[in-house]
């Protein structure tokens, strides 16, 4: 057997297993920055992560966080290090709130993700029942698909950040609701995310994943953490649920 050979029967493989994850799912679980847009696609996450070290060291905070965390570029981090110290306090609060309003101002720029609004739609036109899992707040997520036309698809179920900050992927408690909510079997549910805390919080939840990998040190970073399943685009996607129409 010549290698073109070998590799060509080995995609044809991964193809056949990809459509039957696929096509197994009955309820669809979408993370939401990624998989449906880049939300920070002109806004960027790093400088709202700034702006929120800003924030506390302007309020004396600056020892609320070590170096690595004042130098992250990820605000959920800068958020979950607070919460790890004033667990459900009011600076907590605040902090959140301040972070969803820097999200709200982020929907007016987010990037659509290729191949997203077609799959959403297909997918419910054949009648699988699909839901948010986001570590993003739901306002968010709500004023983002509303504006393109999608929120019906989801509505009501969208489940994001809580004020209950410990809940955040990995932890699947997000991912739970929206089982619950669907009335869904986790062995019958797809998870649709582009991150290790997706995977791992799909894994706690007993769900199908599905990753998503717009390049390639994405790819890698899915693939390390165990995920077995991963497309660079959602058109590959798409193809296999317009099969089931």
């Amino acid at each position: 057997m010549t290698s073109d050979t070998a590799q060509t029967e080995q995609v044809t493989v991964e193809t056949e297993n990809l459509r039957e994850l696929i096509t197994k799912a009955r309820h669809v679980l979408f993370d939401f920055d990624g998989p449906i847009c880049r939300l920070f696609a002109g806004h960027t996450a790093a400088r709202v992560a700034r702006e929120l070290v800003e924030w506390l060291e302007g309020r004396g905070l600056r020892g609320l966080l070590t170096e690595s965390e004042r130098d992250s570029l990820d605000p959920h981090m800068v958020l979950r290090a607070v919460d790890r110290r004033h667990p459900g306090s009011d600076l907590v609060a605040e902090l959140e709130e301040r972070l969803t309003q820097e999200e709200l101002r982020a929907t007016s720029s987010a990037m659509p993700t290729a191949y997203a609004d077609p799959l959403i739609r297909t997918w419910s036109a054949v009648g699988s029942r699909l839901a948010i899992a986001t570590n993003n707040s739901p306002r968010v997520v709500r004023t983002y698909l509303a504006g393109r036309g999608l929120v019906s698809l989801f509505a009501p179920h969208i489940y994001g950040r809580t004020q209950d900050l410990h809940l955040l992927k990995p932890d699947p408690h997000c991912l739970n609701r929206a089982l619950n909510g669907l009335g869904a079997a986790p062995s019958a549910t797809l998870m649709i995310g582009d991150t290790a805390t997706d995977f791992e919080a799909a894994e706690a939840a007993g769900v199908l994943f599905l990753g998503y990998a717009r390049n390639e040190r994405k790819e890698k970073v899915l693939r390390d953490a165990g995920a077995e399943y991963v497309v660079g685009s959602l058109e590959t996607v798409l193809r296999v649920v317009r099969d089931q129409a």
